[in-house]
């Protein structure tokens, strides 16, 4: 059976409300994993499973740091329009959390996201702008920034280029891992989508322990075909990427990934989905390399029921 660390909630606003549900997700010990891939007992991989966000991954977490930023910075206001570009996730958690600020969303979303995943942002109340799949999520980014340029009454979020986006996970997400591992981690390997989890994260990490290593994990070509990941030498690079924050950088195929949701499902009993599956490969892979080690990786969300 898996090994749930959980942190405790301690905020001043009621454990009621929906933003409550965001982060103090749970650390799981993969430990049939590691047993299966033949890691000595003195290397233990972990993995926070984010599907228990509000709106079920990651980016609940940078989606409510950066609508609380803007409000604070008096760039968002009751009335207005939040914009931005997604492939997936952020999109869900702007268009739940967006909502419960009161806000309008409006989304450039890819085609390839899929029909059911836009037809669920709208019954959420989002406006979604379909973009060509062919064009991913660099289309989205190229039609919400000519949006941006034209209707300046918008909050254009910007998740890519925005420091609100890793500073949430620099927040909360270090701060927790920290905790669940009782100060013991030594290395930290995440998957680059916007990269805000990976930037922020291994920053604070490191603020709580230099000899931490941090790995950036991405796929092997930009053919890999691995939702929610970038390959970084052929997308528009986000600016809030910086390559030197990581000790090193490991590269993911289709096929691992889709190796690993099928060793989770056998040896751990969960689903994931193809992102995370490929940050647990990663993070074996990673960890082959090690005598000694608590591995912590994390899980951006689980396969989506629609």
């Amino acid at each position: 059976m898996l090994n749930l660390l959980t942190p405790k909630r301690t905020e001043s606003y009621s454990t009621r409300s929906l933003e409550a549900q965001v982060g103090h997700t749970p650390l799981l010990h993969l430990k049939q994993t590691a047993v299966a891939a033949n890691l000595p007992e003195t290397v233990q991989i972990y993995a926070k499973a984010e599907w228990f966000n509000l709106s079920g991954s990651v980016k609940d977490r940078a989606a409510l740091h950066i609508i609380r930023t803007a409000e604070e910075n008096g760039q968002l206001w009751p009335g207005m329009t939040l914009l931005d570009a997604s492939s997936g996730n952020m999109a869900l958690a702007y268009a739940v959390l967006g909502k419960a600020r009161g806000y309008k969303v409006l989304l450039a979303v890819p085609e390839s996201a899929g029909a059911e995943r836009i037809a669920h942002l709208r019954r959420l109340g989002a406006e979604v702008i379909v973009t060509p799949g062919a064009d991913g999520s660099d289309g989205a980014i190229r039609a919400a920034q000519e949006i941006a340029k034209t209707n300046r009454s918008l909050f254009y979020a910007n998740q890519y280029n925005n420091p609100a986006n890793w500073q949430a996970y620099y927040e909360t997400m270090a701060p927790e891992i920290w905790t669940q591992t009782q100060g013991q981690v030594t290395d930290f390997v995440a998957v680059l989508g916007s990269s805000g989890t990976f930037m922020g994260t291994a920053r604070r990490l490191r603020a709580f322990n230099p000899d931490v290593r941090c790995i950036a994990v991405q796929p092997a070509s930009a053919k890999e075909g691995i939702k929610g990941l970038k390959h970084m030498p052929t997308a528009i690079r986000p600016a809030i990427y910086h390559e030197t924050v990581a000790d090193a950088a490991l590269s993911i195929t289709r096929r691992e990934a889709d190796a690993m949701q099928e060793m989770l499902a056998l040896c751990e009993g969960i689903e994931v989905g193809s992102s995370a599956a490929a940050a647990v490969a990663a993070a074996v892979n990673y960890a082959r390399t090690l005598e000694y080690g608590h591995v912590v990786t994390v899980l951006p969300d689980a396969p989506q029921a629609f």
